[in-house]
């Protein structure tokens, strides 16, 4: 299934930003500290990294998911630069697991709730 528009471009966003150094500067969108000569020496490590670019696929992923009936989490974590398999090569459950939802139905964004009355 092909991502929406607005997925994809959600997706390569996050994807192409380098997120070592996010936690001790503000980055302009796009940032690369391979080209970029203002960066500082501390970075984070790669799963401090993927954790990070994970969250942020997940905070999209929850307002994408509730807009688009037809929205994968799967594929759309995989174009955001996210590992999606478990260690024997299946889909990883704790990509869904990150998603508010009620039964199969995505919780209105903005909302703590596992009830009917947030699915807005």
């Amino acid at each position: 299934m092909a991502l929406s528009r607005l997925a994809r471009e959600f997706a390569t966003e996050i994807k192409q930003q380098d997120w070592s150094d996010s936690p001790y500067r503000r980055d302009r969108a796009g940032h690369d500290r391979s080209t970029d000569s203002n960066y500082g020496e501390e970075t984070l490590s790669q799963r401090e990294t993927d954790s990070i670019r994970t969250n942020v696929m997940w905070v999209t992923a929850q307002v994408l998911g509730h807009a688009d009936p037809n929205f994968d989490v799967y594929e759309y974590a995989e174009a955001c630069g996210v590992d999606t398999q478990n260690s024997r090569g299946g889909k990883d459950g704790g990509i869904e697991s990150g998603l508010r939802k009620h039964n199969s139905l995505y919780l209105c964004p903005g909302t703590w709730e596992d009830s009917e009355e947030q699915l807005c």
